[in-house]
């Protein structure tokens, strides 16, 4: 019997890894895009801005499922232009792309983020929070997302709006994964923006098992946050890692990483994924953080 396909844009990345793995354990044969900077084994090559090179990769995989988290994920990324050719044009054209194959996908799913909320003012926040952009990242993936609702009669899209999360594998110019490597390190002065900010951090390993349930729930239409319910400010992040590591670390404000459209607190609830899709995190920060701390110690050695 043959698997069902998934068409996964952004396999390489972070999120990609850990997503990929729990469609495979779902019985999905997952076929990676890549635009040929990060190749590998199990991908096809087509950039997600070459409209043509697009069809054809999905002429040729013929997915049942689609999975699309590439985009530029950093807020504070340089390439502004790049950012919005990304995030908009290059979901336009595989949305394009995807309407214009003769096999359909069953599900076609879109990560936006909760920076589109913005500062929000209210907690938790729901689907029905009106979004309230406060930088460009944050504008481009509202922007893909309204692009999107004009392919809603052709494709059955389901947009995911994922808070804050972090796991083994991210980056280090991620405030989480910069955190741990400090007292792993056994750095004692750490410099850092506004540690009054609050986040809503998921794990990595939850965000992916909330993707495969909504492959699974096949959720049409539905706007979905992916979020554990529980924020946790910077200066909560440093005392569970002072007790993991057995020490304190000074912290040092250093303004250059002070925004000054920086959002003051971002909580939300995931009432209607889990009504949707019966999805449930398992992982409290304190686990994520332990994780991290470990897995990089044991790779130091």
């Amino acid at each position: 019997m043959t698997r069902p396909r998934a068409l996964l844009t952004g396999r390489s990345g972070f999120t990609g890894h850990y997503v990929a793995r729990e469609l495979e354990q779902a019985g999905y044969e997952v076929v990676g895009l890549s635009n040929g900077e990060h190749d590998e084994s199990g991908s096809i090559q087509a950039d997600l801005l070459d409209r043509e090179a697009l069809h054809q990769a999905v002429a040729s995989v013929k997915p049942d499922v689609v999975l699309h988290l590439a985009a530029i994920a950093f807020v504070a990324h340089g390439d502004v232009d790049e950012m919005y050719r990304v995030n908009v044009v290059g979901t336009r054209n595989l949305l394009d792309a995807l309407a214009a194959a003769e096999h359909k996908p069953g599900l076609v799913v879109l990560a936006s983020s909760a920076n589109v909320y913005g500062n929000a003012g209210v907690e938790p926040i729901t689907e029905d929070t009106p979004p309230a952009p406060a930088n460009d990242y944050a504008v481009s993936k509202l922007a893909m997302e309204y692009m999107a609702q004009l392919w809603m009669d052709k494709l059955p899209i389901v947009i995911t709006r994922p808070f804050n999360y972090t796991g083994v594998g991210q980056s280090g110019q991620f405030l989480i994964p910069k955190i741990v490597d400090h007292f792993r390190r056994g750095a004692r002065v750490i410099e850092l923006g506004n540690v009054q900010v609050a986040r809503d951090f998921s794990d990595v390993r939850d965000v992916a098992k909330a993707y495969a349930a909504i492959v699974k729930a096949a959720p049409a239409g539905e706007i979905l946050n992916i979020c554990s319910g529980v924020g946790h400010s910077l200066g909560d992040v440093l005392d569970m890692m002072a007790e993991i590591a057995g020490y304190r670390i000074e912290v040092r404000v250093n303004p250059a990483f002070v925004r000054s459209n920086d959002v003051a607190r971002l909580v939300g609830s995931h009432s209607r994924l889990t009504e949707r899709t019966g999805w449930r995190g398992q992982y409290g920060l304190p686990q994520t953080l332990a994780w991290q701390y470990q897995a990089g110690s044991a790779s130091a050695q």
